[in-house]
C-alpha cells in the first residue's frame, strides 16, 4: 500500500497555517508528487498567503526527499466567497458566538467550495489524493470540518467527476497537542520550529508579537487553540523546540 501511494500524486490544501503545514509534511512522506493549493477569498488574515511560499521553501529544505517530491503551487483568487460572507473572517467585526451556536468566524460553504475546486484542479493535474486539515476534535463546531461532511464530499466528487479521488484528513481525530506531536514525528524538532516561526493561524492577521507557539493576537479562537495545544504538547515531554524562546 505504501509503495503504491508513493507512485501517486497528491494535492494539499495549503493555507500557510499550522494545520496545513502538518498536512503538507504528511503528504510529502507518503506521495511521490505533491502539489499545493491556496485560496485568496478576501480573508481578514490574508497575511497567511505571505507565509505560504516561505513555508513551502523551508519545508523542502528539511529533507532532500521532500524537496524532490514537492511540485507546483497553485493560488486561486476567489473574492466572490468573501463578497457573500458576512463573517468575522471576511469583515472587520468582533469574533463572537451566534444564536445558532456557531462562531461568526464560520464561512458557510468554504470547505465545500475549496474541495470542489481542489478536485477540479486535481482532475486536470492527474492527482488522485487530496489532503486537507479538517478536524472535528479541536474545532469550533464548523459543520464542513466534520468527518461525515468530508466522506459525503468524496462520494459527490467521485460521482460528479467520474474519478476515484481519495480525501485525506490526517488531523480529523487528533487535537492540537497531537497535531504538534505529529509534526515532530514527521519532520523532527526542525519542522516544529519552522511551524512556530513561519506559519500563521491568527484570525485577526496579527504577526507583531512573537510567542512561544508563534505569532498571533493570543485571544481569537484560533490562537487559543494553538497556544493551549502547544502547552499540552510541551508538557507531555515532547522534544523542546529550539525556537521556543521569544525573540
Amino acid at each position: 500500500m505504501a509503495e503504491a501511494q508513493a507512485q501517486d500524486g497528491a494535492l494539499v490544501l495549503f493555507s500557510g497555517g499550522q494545520d496545513s503545514a502538518t498536512c503538507l509534511a504528511f503528504a510529502l512522506e507518503r506521495f511521490g508528487r505533491v502539489e499545493t493549493l491556496g485560496f485568496h477569498y478576501g480573508q481578514r488574515h490574508a497575511v497567511e498567503l505571505e507565509r505560504r511560499p516561505v513555508l513551502r521553501a523551508a519545508m523542502a529544505g528539511l529533507d532532500p526527499l521532500w524537496a524532490a517530491r514537492l511540485g507546483v503551487d497553485h493560488l486561486l483568487d476567489m473574492p466572490v466567497l468573501g463578497q457573500i460572507s458576512e463573517t468575522a473572517l471576511t469583515r472587520e467585526m468582533a469574533v463572537e458566538m451566534e444564536e445558532g451556536g456557531l462562531p461568526n468566524t464560520f464561512v458557510p460553504g468554504r470547505n465545500l467550495v475549496f474541495l470542489t475546486f481542489a478536485a477540479a484542479l486535481a482532475y486536470r493535474r492527474g492527482l488522485r489524493h487530496i489532503v486537507g486539515g479538517m478536524c472535528e476534535t479541536d474545532f469550533s463546531g464548523y459543520p464542513d470540518c466534520r468527518d461525515d461532511t468530508i466522506k459525503a464530499m468524496q462520494v459527490a466528487l467521485n460521482l460528479g467527476m467520474e474519478k476515484r479521488f481519495v480525501l485525506h484528513t490526517p488531523l480529523m481525530w487528533i487535537d492540537k497537542a497531537e497535531t504538534w506531536a505529529l509534526a515532530e514525528r514527521l519532520g523532527g524538532a526542525a519542522l516544529v520550529d519552522l511551524i512556530i516561526e513561519e506559519s500563521h493561524t491568527c484570525y485577526l492577521g496579527e504577526r507583531g508579537k512573537r510567542r512561544d507557539w508563534g505569532y498571533g493576537c493570543g485571544e481569537c479562537p484560533a490562537c487559543r487553540l494553538r497556544a493551549e495545544g502547544f502547552a499540552r504538547y510541551r508538557a507531555s515531554g515532547a522534544v523542546e523546540s529550539r525556537a521556543a524562546a521569544p525573540k
